[in-house]
């Protein structure tokens, strides 16, 4: 086996880790992976027993195995990561840590309206506000995910995403901002935050609440 395969096989098993339930789509947004090189390196996964297809229509993607979490974790401690590009990581998580939380109280007030009320977006003028204010958070973690991208270029995928997320609900697809299983910004969103806690080997804590 390749240091090629070996890395692309890492990168399979890590997203599937950040994301539990993945279809090729999303693979291959996590991963950076083309199409032909993805597809061969799933199916020498499930053929090696670290991952399962589920072909159960909405629900249909590939996880993985108990077997791929150790070979995981093996494929981790044998990772070789620069003290320079461990600060770097840590720095991001520090610097996520608080641009989560303002993500948060703008996810909040998409759903709810000051007063306790639902919002049922029929006042333009306030879902404005709120998308104005999801695209601040945006150049936040723009500048932030640019700075991480330089020692993970993993982290640098996930500004397009994010990017293009924010220009569908900027373009009146209000599901973009946070229907689950959409790649709205909010699924994506929680994709960078597991991939985050898992390269910097920290617990979800109570600043990623």
């Amino acid at each position: 086996m390749t240091v090629e395969s070996v890395d692309t096989r890492f990168e399979v098993l890590h997203a599937l880790k950040v994301k539990g339930l993945a279809n090729d789509e999303i693979l291959a947004a996590i991963t950076g992976l083309e199409a032909k090189s993805l597809s061969g390196t799933v199916d020498e996964l499930v053929s090696d027993g670290l991952a399962i297809r589920r072909e159960a229509g909405r629900m249909s993607g590939t996880m993985i195995t108990p077997n791929g979490r150790t070979e995981y974790d093996r494929l981790v401690a044998d990772a070789m990561v620069t003290p320079e590009a461990e600060g770097a990581i840590v720095e991001f998580y520090d610097a996520f840590l608080p641009i989560n939380g303002d993500f948060k109280k703008v996810c909040s007030a998409w759903q709810m309206r000051a007063d306790g009320s639902p919002n049922d977006h029929e006042d333009e003028d306030y879902d404005a506000g709120v998308v104005a204010d999801l695209a601040a958070i945006n150049e936040r973690i723009a500048a932030a995910l640019d700075d991480a991208a330089g020692v993970v270029p993993r982290f640098g995928r996930y500004r397009g995403r994010l990017a293009s997320a924010l220009d569908k609900v900027k373009a009146g697809d209000r599901a973009a901002f946070a229907r689950p299983m959409y790649d709205s910004y909010h699924d994506v969103w929680m994709e960078l935050h597991q991939d985050l806690l898992l390269t910097a080997g920290r617990e979800r804590g109570a600043g990623d609440e």
